[in-house]
């Protein structure tokens, strides 16, 4: 029998497939990937580096953002130099324990970035709509409790998926057909009906992703039509400039996000590399823009390490 077929309750490792019809371009799609993890790296480390040093950022949208970008680095993190080793060493096994913590890691912050996106909506909301009392609103201990809000609904609502997992038998193959242990593909894996499991994955996504999404449109609507109420229309400028740049990131998380999910649920004409292409977008470029987006588009931010770099230069 063919060792790819082996039967048995927990497989050893499973095998990674990469992007299935594209393997000779691999080490060539390595690069832009990398290039994508080194710049969320070293944005992601400068904006939590600053808001640190920097007493004066220590404001409630700054806190949100800094939890943004943990929640990028740990995403990127665990998939990027895995996906990397797979594109360039052509290393495509991957223990069944590290492939569940990958997956676990995978979904459970994709949720918290959603959340993080959904509070920091709300806090330009206040900050704009109710700016007299944004100070006593969202205070310091309101922030953390939702930081911990956001943290808690993750792990929560997605450690079911690798405990359930690890109680499949699998008897077939071992091959992963993706770039990394995405659920729904370890699922396919199962040699028993798996149903339930999937019904409980695809509905706590769209649950949490509905909710979020309808929250933050909601928030932006009623900040931009506080915005177009301002009398001054440099003000009103600004607000909209910086909106847009908040709603474009978004966006991209929330499109790539929405075709994946519906690809799993209706797409089973869509090709594999069409698929698994956008699942790695949806987990590589919001932590690659969001540093620039909000860090470099940031003043304060922005004004800090062009301080910081001159005094070094000096």
């Amino acid at each position: 029998m063919s060792p790819l077929n082996t039967s048995h309750p927990s497989p050893i490792t499973f095998l990674l497939l990469g992007i299935p019809g594209l393997e000779h371009l691999h080490a060539w799609i390595g690069i832009p990937f990398c290039s994508m993890y080194v710049v969320a790296v070293v944005g992601n480390m400068t904006i939590l580096a600053v808001v640190r040093a920097e007493r004066s950022l220590h404001e409630p949208m700054f806190l949100f953002l800094c939890m943004l970008s943990g929640t990028d680095l740990v995403l990127s993190t665990s998939t990027l130099p895995r996906m990397l080793c797979l594109f360039w060493l052509g290393a495509r096994d991957i223990a069944f324990d590290a492939c569940l913590a990958q997956m676990f890691f995978i979904h459970s912050f994709t949720a918290m970035e959603s959340g993080f996106f959904l509070a920091m909506a709300v806090d330009r909301y206040v900050a704009i709509c109710d700016p007299l009392h944004h100070a006593t609103i969202l205070t310091h201990t309101r922030v953390a409790k939702m930081g911990a809000a956001v943290l808690l609904r993750g792990v929560a609502f997605f450690s079911p998926h690798p405990i359930l997992l690890k109680q499949l038998p699998y008897c077939r193959t071992r091959v992963i057909a993706h770039t990394y242990c995405e659920f729904m593909a370890v699922v396919k894996l199962a040699c028993v009906d798996t149903g339930a499991t999937k019904r409980y994955s695809l509905s706590v996504a769209s649950v949490i992703g509905c909710c979020d999404g309808f929250f933050i449109a909601v928030s932006y609507v009623l900040i931009l039509r506080a915005v177009f109420r301002l009398p001054s229309r440099e003000a009103s400028l600004k607000a909209l400039g910086t909106c847009g740049s908040h709603v474009c990131v978004i966006l991209v998380f929330y499109s790539t996000a929405v075709f994946t999910f519906l690809t799993h649920r209706f797409g089973h004409n869509v090709a594999p590399q069409i698929h698994i292409f956008i699942a790695n977008m949806y987990l590589l470029v919001p932590p690659f823009l969001n540093p620039i987006v909000y860090g470099i588009r940031t003043k304060k931010i922005r004004d800090h390490v062009i301080n910081s770099l001159r005094v070094k230069v000096a």
